[in-house]
């Protein structure tokens, strides 16, 4: 884990920390099963950041003033968050054009959120097409 990344996991609390990893295992598992490279680690705007170079960066964070959640951040200027919107509005939550939002209370629904990732990372290659090929 980068340096500056692994600070910022130090003072997340415990059970956002958790959730947190477990957003950061998949976005590695992803890169690995898709041979999508070396994913760029880093901080951007206090948040870990996710790049590979087929995709458009991912971040993800949980705010104090919302302790109850986590976020997945996009661009957003991409599609992402639009079409995932599209595609699943009936089991997430939204915040604009920019994040998904999970509840701390609930199981992070992995399938789900494991396919907009996939989509985030390969969003080069799939942004020309219709709901970005999902």
């Amino acid at each position: 884990m980068d340096k500056a990344v692994n600070q910022r996991f130090k003072v997340y609390p415990e059970n956002a920390c958790i959730r947190l990893e477990q957003l950061r295992s998949l976005v590695m598992q992803i890169a690995s099963e898709l041979g999508l490279g070396e994913v760029e680690e880093s901080l951007k705007w206090g948040e870990p950041s996710y790049r590979v170079k087929t995709g458009s960066p991912v971040r993800l964070d949980w705010k104090q003033q919302s302790p109850d959640y986590y976020y997945l951040f996009f661009h957003c200027q991409t599609r992402l968050v639009d079409t995932f919107r599209e595609l699943y509005a009936e089991e997430l939550e939204f915040q604009g054009n920019r994040a998904i939002i999970l509840s701390l209370s609930q199981p992070l629904p992995e399938a789900v959120i494991k396919h907009c990732l996939e989509l985030a990372l390969t969003y080069q290659q799939r942004k020309h097409l219709p709901l970005l090929g999902a």
